[in-house]
């Protein structure tokens, strides 16, 4: 995604305390929450109306996207989300949580939604515990999801099984069939500096 800066003619020199923040997912790690976190803050002190979040990705841990998420929730900025090239797994369910009417998927993209994954071994007791977080949160992102793009809590959920739990691949024009993506084009983050003259 680009971002011009639009300059008013009258202004001969420009520097600005902070450029627009922009923020890049690729992975879904502790690591990456905490960025991610950091820099949904700094956005806050920019002056930006909106908040960019681009993703490419074929997903991560899912607790790193729960902490993604609470970032976003606690945002007072709206967040864009724009998908690049692909969003899979933890980053199809980020990409829900764009605002209505500001979620951009490139019309190459690709979308994949799946079931959580749980990779937990060891004792019965704890493998069962496992699987019962792993069904809990399954159901969590789904209905998450589903809210975001105006769905019945058990939409995506069905959808999936239907298909066998298996991995559901959609294209820019599936994801805008099923109200996931809003546009399927890159948008440009414009900043605009003009010189305003009153006089009172």
């Amino acid at each position: 995604m680009l971002w011009k800066l639009n300059v008013d003619k009258e202004i001969k020199e420009l520097e600005l305390r902070h450029n627009p923040v922009i923020i890049r997912v690729n992975k879904f790690d502790e690591d990456s929450a905490k960025d991610f976190a950091a820099k949904i803050a700094l956005a806050h002190n920019t002056g930006q109306k909106v908040i960019p979040v681009v993703i490419d990705s074929y997903g991560g841990q899912v607790y790193s996207l729960m902490s993604m998420i609470a970032s976003i929730k606690s945002s007072t900025i709206p967040i864009a989300t724009i998908i690049e090239g692909k969003a899979m797994s933890c980053g199809a369910v980020l990409f829900t949580f764009g605002e209505e009417g500001l979620r951009y998927m490139d019309k190459d993209a690709t979308l994949m939604i799946h079931d959580v994954s749980s990779w937990t071994a060891g004792k019965v007791e704890e493998i069962k515990a496992s699987a019962q977080e792993t069904e809990r949160l399954n159901k969590k992102v789904y209905k998450m999801m589903a809210r975001n793009c105006g769905h019945d809590d058990e939409f995506f959920i069905k959808e999936v099984h239907e298909r066998g739990r298996a991995d559901w691949y959609l294209t820019a024009t599936d994801a805008k069939k099923y109200k996931i993506a809003n546009h399927l084009r890159l948008p440009t983050l414009n900043v605009n500096v003009n010189v305003d003259f009153s006089f009172q």
